[in-house]
């Protein structure tokens, strides 16, 4: 199967970009699935019915998600009840939203989807390596391919899971940074990589905020209300071909357009 994971999507600029765009990348690389990361899509913080609902009919598949989910009110109701959204699994149980979601192909083959977010430099959240440990028997009841987003911060916990979850699922894919990595790889037992799938929106930015703002903030020390920048629009993405049959990673590919 052939899948497109994009990272983060910010606000309105990265909505705008999916839905100008991602129909010519669905033809370019002959898409069977393509996933997103929802957590910044409503004014950069959160999802909410509409934003999300922009998102499926430009074509996005499912969404996985992070720390941001659940910061717009009006979406809580609609993340509880939509099994599209992924929340992370190693949040509290009575968080709202699904564990993990599968998606049924035309071939008749499956792709789960599943969520973590790290524990370094983030706020309190259970072990993501105990998580998936537990979660992924379910998972692989069901199909072999599956891929995990790890929504963290620091580099060396994503490699770290990784080389953990090697040869157990098919794509580990890091998010959270807005900054591309340059570091894709198949490991050795088969699982597709990459620390970063970076941001989708605008990148004359800091992460996605105007840079002016944030300037005088870190110059200042004063706080400053954040707005969502405008220009240097780019969609960040993965491209991965999984073997259907085994789950392992035939093929990584980094995706970085300007428009």
């Amino acid at each position: 199967m052939n899948v497109l994971f994009i990272g983060d999507i910010v606000g309105k600029p990265g909505r705008q970009l999916i839905k100008e765009h991602l129909s010519d990348l669905k033809q370019e690389f002959k898409l069977d699935v393509c996933l997103a990361n929802c957590e910044n899509v409503a004014q950069g913080r959160g999802i909410t019915e509409k934003t999300a609902n922009e998102l499926f009919a430009a074509g996005i598949d499912a969404f996985t998600s992070g720390n941001h989910l659940w910061d717009k009110k009006e979406g809580l109701n609609f993340i509880s009840e939509e099994n599209r959204i992924v929340k992370p699994i190693n949040y509290p149980e009575q968080a709202l939203g699904n564990n993990y979601h599968i998606i049924n192909l035309d071939s008749g083959s499956k792709l789960a989807i599943a969520c973590v977010v790290g524990q370094v430099f983030m706020g309190p959240a259970d072990s993501p390596f105990d998580k998936l440990d537990s979660l992924l028997p379910e998972l692989k009841q069901q199909t072999n391919c599956i891929l995990i987003d790890i929504h963290a911060e620091a580099t060396a916990e994503k490699r770290a899971l990784s080389h953990y979850f090697d040869g157990r699922v098919s794509v580990i894919v890091g998010t959270h940074t807005h900054i591309q990595t340059a570091d894709e790889e198949l490991l050795p037992a088969g699982t597709a990589y990459i620390t970063d799938a970076g941001m989708t929106g605008p990148h004359d930015s800091v992460i996605g905020t105007e840079k002016d703002i944030i300037l005088h903030k870190m110059t200042t020390g004063m706080p400053q209300r954040f707005e969502i920048a405008k220009e240097g629009l780019q969609i960040n993405a993965i491209f991965i071909k999984i073997d259907d049959e085994t789950g392992n990673a035939l093929h990584i590919e980094r995706i970085r357009r300007k428009y």
